[in-house]
């Protein structure tokens, strides 16, 4: 090797020393606040573009189109990615392996949306976000081109998935880009799973998780998705409940009858129905089905824990509307503790300008059971079936048969189906301290440690397949109807929610 080219490789081996590789630790509050604030408007119009990309995970060509944007925009951001293939809707999984010995965060990003009626929406369309402020008690459209001269945290983007969960996923990303661009490196490898059917109760997730749980291996699985505490400061979440669902049809006459000719002599399924889940509950809003509570009791210490949240009951009960509180746990935090029974949806015959004067054949209650650790799906299903069948009904799986109608007088339906199983980790836990040390590095003690969600998450599977604990990390506004028409995201817990992603990167494991 000659002396000229041995300097040439020299000065070169110098220069590459030279380029910034910044630790992630040392990444200050006043840096994560300036690189959330230089990154945020590119950010939103990012956001903005990935919104138009309708997302109901029961279409398949939706779900490719969100495959094929994800797995671009995750290589652009220098990680490898790969198709998880089951028998049923495909994941996209990417990382970036910082060394192969390090240890691993696992990252959950839900893409997929609520179905939408978009004659519902105050805008012309849900996949094409509008930025509006409020006026009053209205929120009134406003132009993009605000966004460049100043903005206001209180504005809000309305769009289909805005809040869930597109927008934290946004922020994540967004993250990822701040990373990449100021040649950052996190202390961790970074796992990314990108799930399409979350609102379909994610049928395909678990089986992705047991075929390739290698590539999945981590230390702890991060949720971006979820909803703020009430307070709307930066909150996480350390579980969720689990989900079960039920349909019970009590049968009447074999069809709907005249009030006058039959009132007084058929018997009206209406009146059995409502006497059937009147005794499902005391008058204070307690289960009074045998055995639904077994397996709970709140120690006075973790009262504590899950009672140390910014909340006033009177507040809460104040801003929902109504007088009394169900006497399910002595606050708001201890109710969600406790499995629940809920009636989401009557059916009978008609109401209102429709209505006419019938006995209906057939009358239809659908319930939704949320589940904690201690209660299992299955058998607060079968709780349920024995109090009807304790109240003297027959059950069928389908519709009665002639001979069914003629042997019974309390003949119902009954059907159900079980899905998120519910999960816990601890508040005082490594992960608990680890996230809440990243927190505290930004906001000081100005954010929420929630011991559950009253909500469901599909993560059940992470945890008992790879036994690690799981925590979500919650950006929405609290008021971003969820799953309703006009869903929003506020501007300022977007930018908030970027800062939340830089801080959970740079903090040392």
């Amino acid at each position: 090797m000659n002396r000229f080219l041995a300097i040439q490789i020299l000065c070169l081996v110098f220069s590459l020393a030279s380029i910034p590789n910044i630790q992630a630790q040392s990444l200050k509050k006043k840096e994560i606040l300036q690189f959330a604030d230089d990154y945020f408007l590119p950010a939103i119009h990012d956001l903005r573009s990935f919104l138009t990309i309708p997302n109901d995970g029961h279409f398949p060509e939706q779900i490719q189109a969100h495959v094929d944007w994800c797995t671009k925009r995750f290589k652009e951001l220098g990680f490898e990615t790969h198709l998880l293939t089951t028998s049923g809707a495909p994941q996209v999984f990417a990382q970036h392996i910082l060394k192969k010995d390090a240890k691993s965060v696992l990252f959950y990003l839900q893409i997929d949306g609520q179905p939408v009626d978009s004659a519902a929406w105050f805008q012309e369309s849900p996949y094409q976000a509008v930025l509006k402020e409020k006026n009053g008690e209205d929120w009134q459209i406003i132009d993009w081109k605000k966004l460049d001269k100043n903005y206001n945290p209180e504005w809000r983007i309305f769009a289909r998935s805005a809040s869930d969960s597109k927008g934290p996923a946004m922020a994540f990303m967004t993250a990822l880009k701040i990373f990449k661009d100021k040649n950052l490196n996190a202390d961790f490898n970074i796992k990314v799973i990108m799930d399409f059917q979350e609102e379909m109760g994610s049928p395909s997730l678990a089986p992705a998780v047991v075929k390739y749980r290698d590539l999945m291996e981590a230390e702890m699985v991060l949720i971006m998705d979820g909803t703020r505490h009430l307070s709307n400061l930066p909150t996480l979440t350390f579980g969720a409940r689990g989900i079960a669902t039920a349909t019970i049809t009590v049968h009447g006459a074999r069809r709907d009858l005249h009030s006058g000719q039959y009132g007084n002599f058929a018997p009206n399924p209406v009146f059995k129905l409502s006497k059937l889940i009147a005794g499902m509950k005391d008058d204070e809003g307690r289960v009074i089905i045998p055995g639904w509570y077994d397996g709970i009791s709140l120690s006075e210490k973790r009262k504590a824990i899950i009672n140390d949240v910014p909340e006033d009951q009177s507040e809460i009960i104040k801003s929902l509307g109504f007088a009394q509180a169900d006497k399910v746990g002595g606050t708001y935090q201890e109710a969600l503790q406790y499995p629940s029974l809920n009636i989401r949806g009557l059916q009978a015959a008609w109401t209102g300008q429709k209505v006419r004067t019938i006995i209906p054949g057939k009358a239809t209650a659908e319930i939704d059971m949320r589940l904690v650790p201690e209660s299992d799906g299955l058998k607060q299903v079968q709780l349920l079936k024995e109090y009807i069948e304790s109240k003297g009904y027959h059950l069928i799986e389908g519709e009665p048969t002639e001979e069914d109608r003629a042997k019974y007088p309390k003949l119902a339906t009954f059907t159900y189906r079980i899905g998120s199983k519910p999960f816990r980790t601890e508040i005082n836990s490594p992960i608990g301290d680890w996230l809440g040390l990243a927190m505290e590095r930004v906001y000081g003690k100005k954010f929420v440690r929630m011991a559950t969600t009253g909500g469901s998450q599909p993560i059940a599977p992470f945890i008992s397949t790879l036994n690690i604990p799981a925590v979500s990390v919650r950006i929405p506004n609290p008021d971003n109807s969820i799953h309703a028409p006009n869903e929003n995201l506020r501007l300022g817990n977007f930018l908030e929610g970027i800062q939340m992603c830089l801080a959970v990167l740079s903090q040392k494991r």
